[in-house]
């Protein structure tokens, strides 16, 4: 069963990078950012995704399509070689503002998901991709090397309490 949804993808190292985001979100623009990079492009707007062996893939939505549009805001649509199928490796979802800088793991259909970093860093995206997605800081950072909590303020108003005592 196949579903189309409104998003981009790119593949590098046979691995799909799904974008996600409302009309306007700029998945056009991080596409491209990334197919400057190296990327190859899946499809843009539209993406067919579909489950091969439990592995989620996305393609191009016209069943063996050589060519795909991408639209270059302020310039025009541009006519690229359509990449290959690819399993979907990595999804960012443009939506949503990044506001941690070490954030939590997220997963979108049992994929790891990003929300929009700020700035979006297209270089970064595809090093995650290639890693398998991002750590758990938890798990990746050594307790001992961790910042320390917060320490109550022990000692206040020191000076009051002598003299009022």
């Amino acid at each position: 069963m196949s579903e189309t949804v409104h998003a981009s993808a790119v593949v590098a190292n046979g691995e799909a990078l799904l974008i996600r985001g409302d009309s306007g979100a700029g998945k056009s623009a991080l596409a491209l950012d990334l197919i400057a990079l190296g990327a190859g492009l899946i499809a843009d707007d539209l993406v067919a995704l579909s489950r091969v062996d439990g592995v989620l893939v996305a393609a191009h939505p016209t069943p063996g399509a050589t060519e795909a549009l991408i639209e270059a805001r302020g310039i025009g649509l541009l006519r690229l070689p359509a990449a290959a199928a690819a399993p979907v490796g990595l999804v960012i979802d443009l939506a949503r503002v990044e506001t941690e800088r070490l954030p939590p793991i997220r997963h979108w259909r049992g994929l790891p998901l990003l929300h929009r970093p700020s700035p979006l860093h297209p270089a970064a995206l595809l090093v995650t991709l290639r890693a398998g997605g991002p750590e758990d800081p938890e798990a990746a950072v050594p307790s001992h090397l961790r910042p320390a909590p917060p320490r109550p303020k022990l000692l206040t108003n020191v000076g009051e309490s002598a003299e009022n005592g």
